[in-house]
């Protein structure tokens, strides 16, 4: 079996989630792995003619599929799937963000998902993200990346909030737009953002939309006395983006294997490209054209759904149920919820469990206090689509939704060893 070493897996996933701030970047750095590797990519509005082979589908630029026509009987040995997000919690820039106060020029953003937004005061941001622009050819997207820091919330001087450390309510359509520059009469930030787009460009081009991020410049990083934790923005959920990605590279020809990375999880999966939509079953029923020879297929399927869990905070243990806490760098996190906010249940569960065992990595297990909400993830969703056997697991994380989240570097080395297992396993996953 091939086995990516634990230090070129950890720098290549830094480098990964460094060069992907937005989901754009991040479907294009992986289109760029893929094609390198000999996938060839597909376009939904072609006629597809599919042999055992690589390829991989994109659509709106933000979601991925990438699968493997192996040379196994489809139908006997199923699809081996592996699930994941490109979207992470931010601050997304309004379509007219201009704003002016007391001479200086700040942009009005709108939240993205569950932000943590307190971290985002008084850090170095960019701005990074897809524009549809009008050139001499037509209209097309271009992705851009400012990369230096062009922006900042600064934090309000506690000599003029007394109270802060107390609590403090952000209200982010007030206390949030990033400042940008000292205002100059005439100057929009439209203006600015076309004439970094003409930089270079013999003809000129018009603006006409953006969807914008902001994101934190600090550069992802090993960390703790012995470098054991990974310290990032975007490890919710690049990390499994990553992580499915270079497993899948790495998994031969034998059997059918798909990675799924959607867009828009974090606020609900309900679009086109998110899991809620139709973009992983179209792709499922072009490689099985035929309806009984797919539900065949599929009955003998399963889903490993990757999403980061809850690590057990040292700082905060009582907010975690007791039996129920995942150590970071004790191995993948089997999540269980009995409200089908996870779609885990004990033979998904002894299956994965049992991918670990012979993948020799460790196995930890997460439910949220009875007391509490349980989050959600892509799992559900894609077992309710497309009726495939799911479990729901990821790597034990601190901070998630923050701008700067904490994980484990044996953990993401250990859930890229399972997810190999998986792929390569000689077994028939679905049947169970």
């Amino acid at each position: 079996m091939t086995n990516m070493n634990k230090q070129s897996f950890v720098d290549g996933l830094l480098s990964f989630i460094d060069a992907s701030p937005t989901p754009f970047h991040a479907v294009a750095n992986m289109s760029s792995i893929l094609s390198d590797a000999g996938f060839t990519e597909l376009d939904e509005r072609d006629l597809w003619d599919i042999n055992a082979g690589r390829y991989f589908v994109c659509r709106n630029g933000s979601s991925i599929v990438a699968f493997i026509v192996g040379k196994q009987p489809i139908t006997e040995t199923g699809v081996r799937m592996v699930g994941a997000h490109t979207d992470s919690p931010c601050l997304r820039l309004k379509p007219n963000p201009d704003l002016t106060t007391a001479g200086y020029l700040h942009l009005s953003v709108e939240v993205y998902g569950g932000v943590l937004l307190n971290p985002w005061f008084d850090r170095d941001l960019s701005l990074a993200g897809r524009v549809t622009i009008k050139t001499t050819e037509g209209i097309v997207n271009e992705l851009i990346d400012f990369k230096s820091p062009i922006a900042t919330i600064p934090s309000l001087a506690i000599h003029l909030n007394r109270g802060v450390n107390d609590g403090q309510k952000i209200n982010p359509q007030t206390d949030i737009p990033p400042i940008l520059m000292r205002a100059k009469k005439g100057i929009t930030f439209d203006d600015l953002l076309t004439a970094e787009l003409n930089k270079g460009r013999r003809r000129k081009i018009s603006l006409l939309g953006h969807e914008l991020s902001f994101y934190d410049t600090h550069a992802p990083a090993l960390t703790g006395i012995e470098d054991e934790f990974i310290a990032s923005a975007r490890l919710d959920n690049l990390l499994s983006c990553y992580t499915g990605l270079v497993s899948l590279l790495d998994a031969g020809d034998q059997f059918t294997s798909v990675l799924v990375c959607n867009d828009h999880e974090e606020v609900g999966s309900a679009s086109a490209e998110g899991a809620e939509g139709p973009f992983l079953g179209s792709v499922l029923s072009r490689i099985l054209p035929d309806p009984e020879s797919y539900y065949r297929t599929i009955a003998n399927s399963f889903m490993i759904s990757t999403d980061n869990a809850h690590g057990i905070h040292p700082n905060y243990a009582a907010k975690h149920d007791r039996n129920h806490g995942p150590l970071i760098n004790d191995g993948p996190v089997i999540k269980i919820n009995a409200n089908q906010r996870y779609a885990t249940n004990s033979e998904t569960a002894g299956y994965f469990r049992e991918l670990c065992r012979r993948a020799k990595v460790g196995c930890q297990a997460f439910t949220v206090r009875s007391d509490m909400a349980c989050g959600s993830t892509i799992g559900p969703i894609t077992a309710k689509e497309i009726g495939v056997r799911t479990i729901d697991v990821g790597v034990p994380t601190f901070a998630m939704h923050s701008i700067r989240e904490l994980a484990g570097r044996d953990d993401a080395h250990a859930l890229y060893k399972a997810l190999l297992q998986f792929y390569k396993d000689k077994g028939t996953p679905g049947a169970l």
